[in-house]
């Protein structure tokens, strides 16, 4: 959120990219960046904008009947109010005409998580001589980076969602030494009570899957479609979870109920060595700041490649991981989906998954997660899986 403490440091950041300002945009929750930034609270069914000029106080723009969300808005700062839409534009041009400036804007929506201003929008501003540019090095530093609370809330849930991961592959173990059945479901839901007695909330519920269903990277276990895991198969579980109002924790392991086909083994480490070259790349060069998260993408597909599953590595490497969201705002580790060209910032966190998926087969991805820090990068979990794991 902008703050009186924070606007320097973006008035210094929109100097040294040599902007006039940033034109923050929102209606009805288009742009989740810009109502977080703004932070406003309460009912909003009108247009936002707020300008932040390089120099000088920010300009709330607020519409005559929903100024109540604004209370927050410090009182040095200043506001215009409109109720017509010609009092709005008339206000558009005056503060942003013939600048160059900053919006939620990625050119082709090359990075969808970034492009949040619609079309029309653009076009309203763009009428006022103004020049836009996108905001992507801004979000990235004033809106996806980790505090030191939130980095050390993340530390405490990775090591948990890892003991609970690997738990849950012991407890697949017990049933097939038991001679028990066990169902991805009821895995699952395993896993689900696991959470709640740790403390941890999670969204959605985790992927349990194995042998073809593991080839859908977005399968859901459902008792309403009984699947037993059954020996010979590979086990894939993918969870995630976090402190109440902390960073997520996303993570991917992988098992082999009983012992692993040499092709499952061949999968495992294709998918388990492109992992390690995005890690080694971002520890390389990652707090230096001049790395892209395209270019990790690109360093772990060239060696699922090489491998010949090229293929069937079908999304990007990995997702931002900001401290609202868990498929966050900031920079992707992404050349395949989208065209990330963000840097890693040091602050930033993100996954680090790649995965082959071999349709009516088997399924591997391998995840972890990756911060970067003015010093070096921390991967989570600290113990994270070298092996495939035989149950």
């Amino acid at each position: 959120m902008l703050t009186p403490a924070s606007l320097p440091s973006v008035q210094r950041a929109l100097t040294d990219a040599g902007l006039d300002g940033w034109l923050l945009f929102d209606f009805r929750g288009t742009n989740p960046i810009a109502s977080a930034f703004i932070g406003l609270k309460g009912m909003l069914t009108r247009r936002v904008f707020a300008w932040i000029p390089r120099e000088g106080p920010p300009v709330g723009v607020i519409h005559a009947i929903e100024q109540g969300p604004w209370r927050d808005w410090p009182p040095a700062w200043e506001r215009e109010v409109y109720a017509s839409w010609r009092t709005l534009e008339a206000t558009i041009a005056r503060l942003v005409g013939d600048k160059r400036i900053a919006m939620e804007y990625s050119p082709g929506d090359a990075v969808p998580y970034l492009d949040r201003v619609p079309a029309g929008v653009l076009d309203l501003v763009r009428a006022t001589g103004a020049t836009v540019v996108p905001s992507g090095e801004l979000v990235t530093r004033f809106y996806a980076v980790w505090s030191d609370e939130q980095l050390a809330s993340h530390l405490r849930a990775s090591e948990i969602v890892a003991q609970v991961a690997r738990d849950a592959m012991s407890e697949m173990k017990s049933a097939r030494d038991r001679g028990a059945a066990l169902h991805e479901h009821e895995l699952r839901d395993w896993i689900m009570a696991r959470f709640e007695r740790a403390g941890l909330e999670t969204h959605d519920t985790p992927i349990v899957a194995t042998a073809e269903n593991a080839a859908n990277p977005h399968y859901e276990p459902s008792p309403k479609r009984p699947r037993v895991i059954r020996d010979g198969e590979l086990l894939l579980i993918d969870l995630w979870a976090r402190e109440p109002n902390g960073v997520w924790a996303d993570q991917t392991w992988m098992g082999a109920v009983g012992t692993p086909s040499a092709r499952a083994v061949r999968v495992w480490e294709a998918v388990r060595d492109a992992r390690d070259a995005a890690i080694a790349l971002v520890r390389e060069r990652g707090a230096k700041g001049t790395l892209r998260g395209g270019d990790v993408d690109i360093a772990a597909r060239r060696v699922i490649t090489d491998r010949g599953f090229g293929d069937y590595f079908v999304h990007r490497t990995g997702h931002s991981i900001d401290p609202r969201d868990l498929h966050g705002s900031g920079p992707h580790i992404d050349d395949f989906e989208t065209r990330e060209e963000r840097l890693l910032l040091p602050g930033v966190g993100f996954s680090i998954e790649p995965g082959v998926y071999l349709p009516g087969e088997l399924g591997v991805r391998s995840e972890v997660n990756a911060f970067v820090g003015e010093r070096g990068v921390t991967i989570t979990p600290e113990q994270y899986q070298r092996e495939l794991l035989v149950l």
